[in-house]
């Protein structure tokens, strides 16, 4: 009897460390053995991501009330429109030519709302037209100023056609509160400052976001277009202007397109396209020309990217030019939840004011898993600081030491580069691992490589400067 106990005691224990090697394995992701395998594994991503389709019926925006002389305020008509399109089923809410004055707009589903060929959507700048939402600010969830287009946990909503969205900031409005005299700022003006801390306390305390209130008195500046939990989005052709903020930055969304999107803005802050701990992103043949990060790929920012589970997962990025940035391609830095099989081909860059082509920016306060980051045909110009960049001290440090894995640069091409190709400031404990350059070629380099702590890294093929570059671990060449 002992024996048969002692035997099925052993069988159980055997069984459990099965599984436990079985689910080590799993955690740790494989890397591509070739740039074949992720193409193809990007492939079948996309056939995952679908555009919304609406119904063939359309509401003139015209048609209840609204004016386009750039002076009437159109927020009721806008809503009107919207409400009733959404009620009979949906379809096509028309901006058309003109030039139409309103706060923000909430849109619903199964509505497209279209900018046409000469229709301009002007954002007001009276902080009384913004109500208090739930909304997410720089990777934190809080009460605030409503995004100037908004929807929360709606499902097929777009925002289509060739004409033009005015986020209506500039160095008199919206751009000040970022506190720096280049924005405007003068001393005694009122900045986001003391609200930024705040709501950082806030979060570390992991208050109930809904208690966490700001708006007027606070002076953090709105997003432009901030869908919140929703699904199956569409944004394609608007240009976008001089948002007071980040320019669009869905969170915790899935199946969502930026195709053929023009994001243009010199001010602070003012990313391009952010999405939030999404899944299923497609960014396809847009414009950016911005005064931060052109593409930001974001999970949330320490406790609130930790507690909410969900990284950024699924993103491609495909036929984009790139001008003026702090980043082109970015992942962070609100990074908490983690990032999983981001890829970005066929893609241009040019600017000595874009600081970096590939940057990955977290911290020990951040932690989570960044892998499998793929990026293939990228061309360059020029770029001001690195093309190949990953920092794992951005911000104050903290507990959670993050993981940064896999990443595969192959036919990166610069004409004439910065100070450096590759630049690596990682943990020892937590170094880059497996990271793969191939037939790449840098020009104009003042420093080849700037490198700490890295496991496994290739450089294949890789001429700098006009020489065929080898690197040695042990002499860090």
């Amino acid at each position: 009897m002992k024996f048969k106990n002692n035997f099925k005691k052993n069988i159980v224990l055997f069984c459990c460390f099965i599984g436990f090697m079985a689910f080590s394995q799993n955690e740790q992701s494989k890397f591509w053995s070739s740039s074949k395998e992720a193409l193809k594994e990007m492939e079948q991503i996309k056939k995952l991501i679908k555009a919304p389709v609406f119904k063939n019926k359309e509401y003139l925006v015209t048609d209840f009330g609204a004016k386009g002389d750039g002076v009437t305020k159109n927020t009721e008509a806008f809503k009107k429109a919207i409400e009733t399109c959404n009620k009979a089923g949906g379809g096509k809410v028309i901006v058309t030519t003109g030039n139409f004055l309103t706060g923000p707009i909430y849109l619903k589903s199964n509505v497209n709302l279209v900018v046409s060929e000469g229709a301009t959507i002007t954002f007001s700048r009276d902080t009384k037209d913004y109500p208090i939402v739930l909304t997410r600010w720089e990777g934190m969830d809080c009460m605030n100023y409503s995004p100037q287009i908004y929807a929360y946990g709606e499902k097929n909503i777009a925002i289509t056609g060739s004409g033009t969205i005015n986020g209506n900031a500039d160095k008199n409005n919206w751009w000040p509160w970022k506190g720096r005299t280049s924005y405007g700022w003068k001393k005694g003006d009122p900045n986001q400052f003391i609200a930024r801390d705040s709501l950082h306390v806030l979060m570390k305390q992991k208050a109930d976001p809904r208690k966490r209130i700001f708006g007027d008195g606070h002076y953090l500046r709105p997003y432009m277009i901030q869908p919140y939990n929703c699904k199956n989005i569409l944004i394609s052709e608007v240009k976008l202007i001089d948002s007071p903020m980040w320019f669009a930055s869905p969170v915790m969304c899935e199946n969502v397109i930026f195709e053929k999107v023009q994001f243009i803005s010199h001010g602070p802050n003012t990313d391009g396209c952010d999405p939030d701990a999404c899944k299923n992103v497609l960014i396809k043949d847009c414009y950016f020309d911005t005064g931060d990060d052109c593409i930001a790929i974001k999970s949330g920012r320490d406790e609130d990217g930790r507690g909410n589970k969900k990284p950024a997962e699924n993103h491609i990025i495909e036929g984009c030019i790139m001008k003026d940035g702090h980043g082109g391609i970015v992942i962070g830095s609100e990074i908490a939840g983690g990032a999983k099989n981001i890829y970005a081909v066929n893609c241009k860059m040019d600017s000595k004011n874009l600081d970096r082509v590939l940057r990955v920016k977290t911290s020990s306060s951040r932690g989570g898993i960044i892998e499998n980051i793929f990026l293939k045909d990228i061309q360059v110009g020029s770029y001001g600081e690195s093309a190949i960049h990953f920092n794992m001290f951005y911000e104050n440090p903290g507990d959670f030491i993050p993981t940064i894995r896999n990443i595969w640069v192959e036919n990166l091409n610069v004409e004439k580069g910065g100070d450096y190709a590759i630049w690596v400031n990682a943990y020892e404990a937590s170094p880059i691992e497996n990271l793969k350059v191939v037939n790449c070629n840098f020009n104009g380099i003042k420093t080849p490589l700037k490198i700490d702590h890295v496991k496994n890294m290739q450089l294949e093929n890789v001429v700098i400067n006009g020489e065929l570059f080898k690197y040695n671990l042990d002499k860090k060449k």
